[in-house]
This record gives C-alpha cells, structure tokens and sequence, in this order.
C-alpha cells in the first residue's frame, strides 16, 4: 500500500494520476507469464502478482482471444436490460467450484466492490425476514475489506481509516488470531478457540439481536500478511455464527480463485460460510471482475420484497464476464490450483530457509501461493522494528533493484509491524522460485546489514 498521494510538479508526472517523487516506477512495456519488462528493458519477476492478482500469469493468449472474440461481440450490455452469456456461463461454472448451495451470482467489478455487495445483501436480507434490528457487521483487527467507505467501515486499519472515520459507522471489531505471538501455556489449538471465543464475548456485548454478520479472511491478506488461524478457529467460528442466526461472510477476494492450493481458502478447513466475496485471481488481471456468492436461501427473500437494492454500471460486463471464464477454463486446463499447492510447499521451505539464516523474521505463514514473513528487531520478545527505519518499504526497495516484486505493508492495524508477502502467479515452477529465494535472500543480507539485525553465522 503506497504512502498516501501528494501532487508532484515533475514534467513527465501524468495528470490523472498524483505522485511522491520518491514513488516514481519506470514505464511498463510489455508482460509474459511471471515476467514484466520496462521500456527501458528491465526484467521483473511479479513474485507478488502484482496485489495477488494475476494468478493465472501474463498474457495468456487462450484468455486474450476470448476476451478479442467477446470484443467483436459487444463489450458492453447493462444488466437491466439484458442478459448475456458470457456473464450466464461464468455463474454456472463458478457456483461449480464454490461450496454446495452457493449457486446465486452477483458480478461486480473489483474487491471493495465485492465486499460492500456482500454486507448490503446480508443488511436486506435480514430486513427482509423480519430481522431490521441486525446491522453490526464484525469484522477483525487488523484486517482489510476494501477501500470504499462501506468496506472501509468493516476494515480494522487505522491508518487508512482515521481520516474518514467522520464520514462512515465504524462496525465494532475483534482481535484477529495473531496466535503464533501470544505466551501463554495453551496448545495453538487451545488459543485458536480462544481467538474464536472472542467473538461470541463480542456478540453478547454489543447484543445479540443487532449483530448481523461476522466477516473474515479464512487467510489472511495485506493487513496480516498470509495469516493462518489454528485449525480450530475456523469450525468455533462457524458454530458461534449458527447459535446466534448470525450470518458468516468470507473474504476471498485475494485467497480465493485457486491461490491457495484449493478454490476457496475456506476450503482447507471445509469452513463454509453463507456469503462469500471474490476478486483479484477471478479476473486474474485481464479485465476487472469481482463476484458475490450466496445461496438461494438469502437471495429468495430479496426476490420477494422488491429485489436487491444495489448495482453497478458494470455488473456483469460481458467483456469482463468473457475474460474470467476463460481465466476459469485455463486454470483448469493447466491444472493450477494443484500447481499453486506444490509450488506453495516449495516457497514455504525456502522462506522457513530464509527464516533460519536471518532470525529477524519471526514468523512465515500463508497456504499454497498466499505467503507472508513477518520481521521483528529481537526474536525473543517479538518487539517490531523502529518504525523510522521502514524497514518493509526498504527490503521491497532492494528485492526491486534486484528485478523482483514482492509485497507488503504494516500489520498492526497499518501504523507498526514490518512483514513482506510472497505471491507469485500459480503457473510458476521451482526453479522460478528458487531465483525469487534467492533475491530475497540477497535482500534481506543487504537489509540486516544497514539496520542492525541479527544474521546466523
């Protein structure tokens, strides 16, 4: 996440963009696979899919030639008018990857998007049933759903919500399951129902009858860096939400669409929630594409009062629709979600390797293709680095003068913690991710070596 923009007066600055000049990125040229070339001939590897998008990698020439294909169709049709079927297509093939039930579709066009569509069906739905009292959407600090002020309101992050906090409800919060930092005498499974228990305290404090939804990443994305809850969290969680008729929301957005070595994130705990939120890996960065999923349980009721009372211009774009059905057919095709599991087992051992040669990082985590190391000043005590130091915007620095592109940001509710996220696209091979080891490990050298951090012999 960038420093907040500043217009700059630089003379190649673009005017519908604002900069720091300490921003400034080279010109993109072209992009292939998992690399991406500057036009003053640099080579990169996108070793975080730019923000865990491009899942299925660059230029894909089965997915450009659907998306030219739909283009001499017609790139735009609006959902009030008609349907198309591209869109009717995509439905059907993802309600096939998504838990049993979850078959109701609603296409939008990016992660805050998604999410807000999610909050706002669960918000009419109980309305609907004769449930208006419900409202409260918990969400966990730190975490991150979006950057609208809906989503915003449901996102623990004080450094990106402290400025419009004015302007939105904030919904109330509970600690996320950082479980891997606690000193304490219980087994990781002990404190996971722990972590979990914290919701119900939560529920029965701002009162039962108000609560409406409890929303999640089943893996953690850019506020936690690749979390992964005990696996006992995850089923507590899902039995807390059905004692009291609370409705569970997942947000996949950036662990969904195969990155994580399974469809959905939820799925290695077969953890299924009521509504799920999709993005990023669905459009894969071809075209933008987001994606609500309910059953028809929630949806019926809509229907009969009046409908849902939301949309977009660009729900269901038949041109974004086109690209991430064929993003879909190529991650079957090439078997990527597999791919994303053995590869994730290969990056996971050389980021555990980094781990031990350079004791600063404290933790690695994340499922499949969805990585994340978390960097401290003193291993025993878990104390974060120096915030002056920036130490995460440092090492991205170094990895990037090296040709590769990692990840990262702050992970206490963005103002302190320094971790740094591996995420490359699902079609990389070992080999690709020994040289994004290897630049790490020439990065983090360089970075311990300016800032005083211990280094194993």
């Amino acid at each position: 996440m960038q420093k907040p923009f500043v217009p700059v007066t630089e003379a190649r600055a673009p005017s519908h963009l604002f900069y720091l000049s300490n921003l400034r990125r080279p010109l993109i040229d072209r992009a292939e696979g998992i690399y991406m070339w500057t036009q003053d001939g640099r080579r990169f590897i996108d070793g975080s899919s730019g923000p865990m998008v491009a899942n299925i990698g660059h230029s894909n020439r089965n997915v450009l030639d659907a998306m030219k294909r739909q283009m001499d169709r017609a790139t735009f049709a609006y959902r009030l008018h008609f349907e198309n079927e591209p869109a009717e297509e995509l439905a059907r093939k993802l309600a096939g990857k998504l838990p049993e039930g979850m078959d109701r579709i609603f296409f939008v066009s990016g992660g805050s998007e998604a999410t807000e569509s999610c909050i706002k069906l669960a918000r009419q739905w109980a309305v609907a049933t004769g449930q208006p009292k419900r409202w409260k959407v918990i969400t966990r600090f730190p975490s991150y759903h979006g950057g609208t002020l809906g989503s915003l309101s449901i996102t623990g992050d004080d450094a990106l919500a402290e400025t419009f906090t004015p302007m939105m409800r904030v919904m109330p919060t509970v600690p996320a399951p950082t479980a891997w930092r606690d000193r304490d005498n219980l087994s990781m499974e002990q404190r996971g129902v722990r972590y979990a228990d914290m919701l119900e305290e939560k529920i029965q404090a701002e009162g039962p009858d108000s609560v409406l939804a409890f929303i999640m990443e089943p893996i953690g994305g850019a506020a936690t860096s690749a979390l992964v809850a005990p696996d006992s969290y995850y089923s507590r969680i899902r039995e807390i939400c059905d004692r009291y008729g609370i409705l569970l929301i997942h947000d996949e957005v950036m662990s969904g669409a195969g990155r994580s070595g399974k469809f959905l994130g939820g799925d290695h705990w077969n953890c299924k929630p009521d509504i799920v939120a999709l993005s990023k890996g669905l459009g894969s960065g071809y075209a933008p594409l987001g994606a609500l999923a309910a059953p028809m349980r929630l949806v019926e009721p809509l229907l009969a009062s009046g409908g849902f009372q939301h949309g977009h211009t660009y729900a269901g774009n038949p041109l974004a629709c086109a690209a991430g059905l064929a993003v879909l057919g190529e991650m079957d095709r090439l078997d990527l979600i597999a791919n994303a599991a053995a590869m994730g087992d290969v990056l996971m051992d050389g980021l555990k390797g980094l781990a031990k040669r350079f004791p600063f990082i404290a933790d690695v985590r994340g499922k499949g293709l969805l990585t994340g190391a978390e960097m401290v000043a003193d291993p025993d005590t878990l104390r974060p680095i120096d915030q002056g130091k920036k130490a995460t915007q440092r090492l991205l620095d170094l990895a990037y003068e090296r040709g590769l592109i990692i990840y990262g940001r702050r992970v206490k509710g963005g103002v302190d913690g320094d971790n740094f996220m591996v995420a490359p696209p699902m079609i990389v091979t070992a080999e690709q991710v020994g040289e994004i080891i290897s630049i790490i490990g020439d990065s983090l050298e360089v970075l311990a070596g300016e800032l005083d951090l211990p280094v194993e012999g």
